[in-house]
């Protein structure tokens, strides 16, 4: 197996070997630099190739989610799609780990649909795998669910909320998401489509931000050039339309939502605290990666999967 590199940008050049079955052990990493003050390692090194080789795991549920806000990680979840990969980690890697934190939330905002669970847990522990898989981060192997008051909240540097075309924030939350955000916090939002859903979320961190707004992020942005070198802001479609786009060129959900938008926040000094992924859905290119291999080829592995490593890595060094 090819050791992977201590390079934070790779050459395009590279290849990885598949690993099994997708539920092996990770390959070989070596140990990077604590970042944000919880010693989780951030020293990405990938080495890019042509094909993934990506698991197709088993399907195991139904397609309701079930979930009751109560659960505290994606593991406590039914996979809704081909089954999650399973890994462990060194006994000394327990709290040394990148999380993948996910944001529960009451629905209420005025822009549409809204639930926080989409696309639980497949796409949180798939990203979390590959993310293991494909980089030198040990990632916790069950992610976490939490809401924005939970006092852990400052353990995790980064969390996701998903469709906030719906979400809404108490008082107490926009003020704990506030306090988080500028102690050093990054929070991403995915999975919405068009103006009603997206005039919500800007609302919404109004509440949190009266004095900050979002800014479309350049593709000369660092963010796009960290690991994957990024060239245009990709749509992804939820599963079903992304199939059919094979036939149709479609891939947008509604009318209204054919541009795909980067927005970002950023604090006084500069640095990105929010981004918005809008009208397109990272979160289905991780669960249903296993579904379709047109979808996996077109989507997850092209756009998806890309940008989700670039962010965390652009969050864990910044």
């Amino acid at each position: 197996m090819n050791e992977i590199p201590d390079a934070p940008c790779p050459p395009d050049s590279g290849t990885i070997r598949q690993l099994g079955d997708g539920r092996g052990a990770p390959a070989s990493r070596r140990r990077g630099t604590g970042v944000w003050g919880f010693g989780i390692i951030a020293a990405v090194g990938l080495v890019l190739g042509t094909g993934w080789g990506l698991a197709q795991w088993r399907y195991r549920g139904g397609w309701e989610s079930g979930a009751t806000g109560n659960e505290r990680t994606a593991r406590e979840m039914e996979s809704h799609s081909t089954g999650t990969p399973v890994w462990t980690n060194a006994p000394g890697f327990t709290h040394d780990v990148f999380t993948f934190a996910r944001i529960v939330y009451d629905s209420g905002g005025w822009g549409g649909r809204g639930g926080w669970s989409t696309d639980a847990p497949d796409s949180d522990l798939n990203f979390s795998y590959r993310l293991q898989q494909m980089t030198s981060m040990k990632v916790d192997p069950d992610g976490r669910i939490l809401r924005l008051t939970d006092p852990e909240l400052y353990q995790y540097p980064f969390v996701y909320i998903v469709e906030p075309g719906g979400v809404a924030f108490s008082d107490a939350e926009a003020a704990a998401l506030r306090s988080y955000l500028l102690n050093g916090g990054f929070l991403m939002f995915d999975d919405f489509w068009g103006d009603r859903e997206w005039a919500n979320c800007e609302a919404k961190m109004k509440q949190v931000f009266p004095d900050r707004s979002f800014e479309e992020l350049p593709l000369d942005h660092p963010l796009y050039h960290c690991v994957f070198e990024i060239q245009s802001k990709g749509q992804v479609p939820n599963v079903r339309t992304g199939v059919q786009s094979q036939y149709t060129g479609r891939t947008w959900e509604r009318d209204d939502a054919q541009e795909v938008h980067h927005r970002g926040i950023s604090d006084d000094k500069g640095r990105l605290m929010v981004i918005a992924t809008h009208n397109t859905d990272n979160g289905d290119g991780w669960e249903r990666e296993g579904e379709d291999d047109y979808y996996f080829h077109n989507f997850s592995e092209k756009i998806s999967y890309p940008l989700g490593i670039n962010i965390v890595f652009y969050v864990m060094t910044h």
